[in-house]
């Protein structure tokens, strides 16, 4: 009797580890075939449902240019000057967004992760009316050689109110041959560079910023606020520069400032 239920047990037992076995087959089976799958719809999802900044129709569109290595202050300093016309009354505000030539996200010089709004290589951008170029780590190498950047910057140039760099954002403009016919200056330390690369250049020092007809090119850094303060008197006259310059706490007085403005 002891020998039967010994061998029943036994029976029941590999019984119990085949249906173990069966349902962990079946378990493997179905969770492999879902691991396969979901990526392709996760990522088709991202691509369906990239979504546009919404722009204000009534606004000025200011597209900022970045690539890895921009530099934070040459973006975020004319950014802040632009974006905060929203909050002025009775004037044409601006729409401010970021380019780029990736839908992936942007690591600036110092660290900062951003997340392009247009991608110029395959997105529809609606028209631009001022084109921001900050300037970069390679603005001086390697990124002068990706045609497909300097093609873009030049083909917006040609509809845009306002073309305007900081830094060594010149060199791209300069590489795009837009300041062949004009005064234009850069980040001071790099104005031998400037020189020697763009020969032809009507290169100007010792001020903050220039203007001549529509192109206007920043030294850059900290200084950088003053040439989109005067970007935003051009627009919108000395009493609205003042009151965006007081919402961030900076003084601001045109006349204080070294600057070139050579109109059209």
């Amino acid at each position: 009797m002891f020998y039967f239920a010994q061998k029943v047990a036994k029976i029941d037992y590999f019984s119990a580890m085949r249906q173990s076995l069966l349902f962990l087959l079946v378990f493997v089976f179905i969770a492999c075939n879902n691991w396969s799958t979901a990526p392709v719809v996760e990522q088709e999802n991202d691509v369906i449902h990239k979504e546009f900044p919404a722009l204000d129709p009534n606004r000025y569109n200011v597209a900022f240019l970045i690539m890895d290595g921009t530099f934070n202050t040459e973006l975020t300093a004319p950014f802040d000057i632009f974006q905060h016309t929203i909050y002025r009354d009775s004037i044409k505000a601006m729409n401010v967004f970021l380019v780029a030539n990736t839908d992936d996200p942007v690591r600036t010089f110092e660290g900062i992760r951003l997340l392009p709004d247009y991608n110029y290589t395959s997105d529809s951008i609606p028209k631009i009316d001022i084109l921001v170029v900050p300037s970069a780590e390679h603005h001086l190498d390697t990124d002068l050689e990706n045609d497909q950047m300097i093609n873009w910057v030049r083909k917006v140039a040609q509809e845009a109110m306002f073309v305007t760099s900081h830094c060594d954002g010149a060199f791209v403009l300069a590489k795009a041959g837009l300041l062949d016919d004009v005064a234009s200056t850069t980040f001071p330390s790099d104005v031998a560079a400037y020189r020697d690369m763009f020969p032809q250049l009507d290169v100007r020092e010792n001020v903050l910023f220039v203007r001549d007809g529509k192109y206007i090119t920043s030294v850059g850094g900290a200084k950088s606020f003053e040439a989109a303060l005067f970007t935003a008197e051009l627009l919108y006259g000395k009493d609205v520069a003042k009151r965006l310059a007081k919402g961030l706490v900076i003084d601001w007085d045109l006349e204080t400032v070294p600057h070139i403005n050579i109109k059209d």
